[in-house]
């Protein structure tokens, strides 16, 4: 009876062992890198005023985004993010390479940003709006009965 019950008390402390370790890990930290920024070897390549829009592709790549209106600029964007357990995922670090150029294709600028810089860069996104959001599942699926035509499955 004593060697039984000196078995469970062993595989209980295993249990609990294992149940600790698995719980430890799950709160380790997952890093997850988004994105691309030059390095500043890469960047001391670009001069200003002389390179142009094609240089600057060639020498570090194609930008992540490029400017909205009138093609005002490239803009390397990387963001590290960390998630922790089953925490929300949040931004550990970010940089941000805006190269801007004048009206004929010329850099005329190379700043780096980051998230510590507290720059708000604002982005605004126009999408067309959709109807089908408005209505509900049911509704949509009434709504066509009204545009079934027999005669053209006959065709």
């Amino acid at each position: 009876m004593s060697a039984q019950k000196d078995r469970l008390i062993s595989a209980v402390k295993y249990i609990a062992l294992a149940v600790t370790a698995g719980a430890l890990a799950a709160c380790t930290a997952i890093y997850q890198k988004h994105g691309y920024t030059p390095t500043e070897e890469q960047l001391a390549e670009v001069v200003v005023g002389v390179d142009t829009k094609d240089t600057v592709a060639e020498s570090i790549g194609v930008p992540t985004a490029s400017g909205v209106l009138n093609d005002g600029g490239y803009y390397y964007v990387s963001t590290l993010m960390r998630t922790r357990g089953a925490g929300a995922t949040k931004p550990v670090s970010r940089s941000l390479v805006a190269i801007s150029f004048d009206s004929r294709d010329v850099v005329s600028g190379v700043e780096r940003y980051s998230l510590e810089d507290g720059k708000v860069i604002p982005l605004e996104r126009r999408v067309t709006s959709s109807t089908v959001e408005e209505k509900t599942f049911l509704r949509q699926l009434l709504g066509s009965l009204g545009n079934f035509n027999p005669g053209s499955l006959i065709e």
